[in-house]
């Protein structure tokens, strides 16, 4: 009999999303293969196709595997390699549309840590309440910015 080994209920996660690239920049990433497929036509069509589905699906595999995760896990929110405790923040925001586009554009603060990627339309905007530190904001990507919002409240 195998036992499985069970995580504290502080170290689960609450929340976690990986910020993969949009399906049309994974398609414009796979084209690369036929591209190199055609570098090695010359030595054999059958050489070249298998080198082309390689390239493209290791391509892929990449960028999926690259991505920024977001999660909440305990009293810590991780932001992809950034990570500040909970009880540093102030009050999430959850933002999509016009709000989400004037928040990633001329609203977007100088001081603030950014972690936004393309594709993504929802914004979650929290405010650093810790005096000793000088950024004064987090904006994040979510595709679910109301479940990251209530992470992070939960976690406080």
């Amino acid at each position: 009999m195998r036992l499985m080994q069970k995580r504290a209920p502080h170290t689960r996660p609450s929340y976690r999303e990986r910020l993969s690239p949009s399906l049309r920049l994974l398609a414009a990433v796979a084209l690369m293969g036929p591209m190199v497929s055609l570098v090695f036509v010359p030595v054999g069509s059958t050489f070249a196709l298998i080198i082309g589905g390689t390239v493209s699906a290791a391509l892929v595999a990449l960028f999926i595997w690259l991505a920024p995760v977001v999660s909440v896990e305990g009293s810590v929110l991780r932001a992809g390699r950034a990570r500040i405790d909970t009880r540093h923040l102030g009050a999430p925001v959850a933002l999509t549309g016009d709000e989400a586009k004037q928040a990633r554009g001329p609203s977007l603060p100088a001081r603030g840590w950014h972690l936004i990627r393309g594709g993504i339309d929802g914004l979650v905007v929290i405010p650093n309440i810790d005096a000793d530190d000088p950024v004064t904001t987090w904006t994040i990507s979510s595709r679910t910015p109301d479940r990251l919002c209530a992470a992070i409240d939960a976690a406080r």
